[in-house]
C-alpha cells in the first residue's frame, strides 16, 4: 500500500497564497506560477451565495496547507472571457492546476472536509509525496506503451486515495490507448461524484468522444472537394475538421471549426463551438493550439 507523508510545514500568512486575478494576469497568476505550486482558481461572482461559503471554506484549507497549495479568485462578471474560454456554466466552480496543467476540479460548494480533502491533495503533488511520484511513474510507463504495468500503477493508486482524479484519467487513457472506448468510459463513470467534473477527467472523456468520431470520420479527399465547391457549406467544413482531426491535424481541424464560427457562430446550436471545445478538452490548457485557438475563438466571440 502506498503511504503519504503529514503536512508539518508552517501556516504561511492569507496575503501570500491568495490573491485575485484577471484575464490579464491570468496565464501569470496561474499557468505559470502552477509550475511551482499546485494553484486553485475559484471562480465566483458577487451575487453568488454559495460563493460566500465555499471562498472562506477554501482560503481556510490554503492557509492550513503551510504553503503548498495557492489559491487565486477570479471574479467571472468582471472577467467574462476567460470564464467563457475556460466553459464556466455555473458557479462556483473551481479548477486547480499544477506543472501548467489543469489537474483537478468541482463545481458547487462541499462540506469543510472535502474542502480540505481536495486542498490537502493537491498539497501532496507540491510535496512530491508517493502518490504524486506513483502518479508521474504510471504516466512515464503509458508513455512508453509499457500499458499492463501503467494500469496496473494506476489501479493501485485509485485502491489508495478513490478521489485522485489523475489516477482515473490516467487509467481511463491506458484503455484509450488499449482500443477499448467502452472501457475507458467505465472507468469514468466509476469515479466518485464530486472529482466528475475535473479537468482531467473531463479531458479523457473529450478525448474518448474524439475517438468515437474518428471511426466515423469521411474520407478527406472528398470532404475538402466539397468545401471548395461550396465554402459556404458549413456542414461539409464540419465533417472536414472531424476528417482532420482524425487524421491528426489538430490544427487544421480547429482552423476549420472557426471558420464556421466566423462565418455563422450559431449555425447547427452553436455545434462548431462545442466541437472546439471538445478538441481543447482532450489537449493540455497550455498547449499551444488551445491557447492560440482560444484567443481567436474569442476575438470572433467578443469583438
Amino acid at each position: 500500500m502506498l503511504e503519504t507523508g503529514q503536512n508539518t510545514a508552517a501556516p504561511a500568512s492569507d496575503s501570500a497564497l491568495v490573491m485575485e486575478t484577471t484575464e490579464a494576469t491570468f496565464m501569470e497568476d496561474v499557468i505559470e506560477a502552477s509550475k511551482e505550486l499546485p494553484v486553485i482558481v475559484d471562480f465566483w461572482a458577487p451575487w453568488c451565495g454559495p460563493c460566500r461559503t465555499l471562498g472562506p471554506a477554501l482560503e481556510a484549507a490554503v492557509t492550513a496547507a503551510g504553503g503548498k497549495v495557492k489559491m487565486v479568485k477570479i471574479n467571472i462578471d468582471e472577467n467574462q472571457q476567460i470564464a467563457a474560454q475556460l466553459r464556466i456554466q455555473s458557479i462556483p466552480t473551481v479548477y486547480a492546476w499544477f506543472d501548467g496543467q489543469p489537474v483537478d476540479g468541482f463545481q458547487g460548494a462541499l462540506p469543510q472536509s472535502q474542502v480540505a480533502q481536495f486542498v490537502d491533495k493537491l498539497a501532496a503533488l507540491s510535496s512530491e509525496g508517493p502518490l504524486a511520484a506513483a502518479i508521474a511513474s504510471a504516466e512515464e510507463m503509458l508513455e512508453a506503451g509499457a500499458l499492463d504495468d501503467a494500469a496496473q500503477t494506476f489501479a493501485a493508486i485509485i485502491e489508495e486515495d478513490d478521489a485522485m482524479a489523475a489516477a482515473y484519467g490516467g487509467l481511463a487513457r491506458v484503455k484509450i490507448a488499449e482500443g477499448d472506448l467502452d472501457d475507458a468510459e467505465a472507468v469514468l463513470n466509476g469515479a466518485p461524484a464530486h472529482i466528475s467534473a475535473s479537468a482531467e477527467i473531463e479531458g479523457v472523456r473529450a478525448r474518448i468522444a474524439l475517438a468515437r468520431q474518428a471511426a466515423e470520420a469521411g474520407p478527406l479527399d472528398e470532404l475538402r472537394a466539397r468545401v471548395e465547391a461550396d465554402p459556404a457549406d458549413a456542414q461539409a467544413r464540419f465533417d472536414l475538421a472531424k476528417a482532420l482531426h482524425a487524421a491528426g491535424d489538430v490544427q487544421g481541424a480547429v482552423d476549420a471549426l472557426l471558420d464556421i464560427i466566423r462565418r455563422d457562430a450559431a449555425w447547427n446550436d452553436g455545434a462548431a463551438k462545442t466541437q472546439l471545445f471538445t478538441i481543447f478538452d482532450a489537449l493540455p490548457a497550455n498547449d499551444p493550439v488551445v491557447l492560440a485557438g482560444r484567443r481567436k475563438l474569442s476575438s470572433l466571440l467578443f469583438a
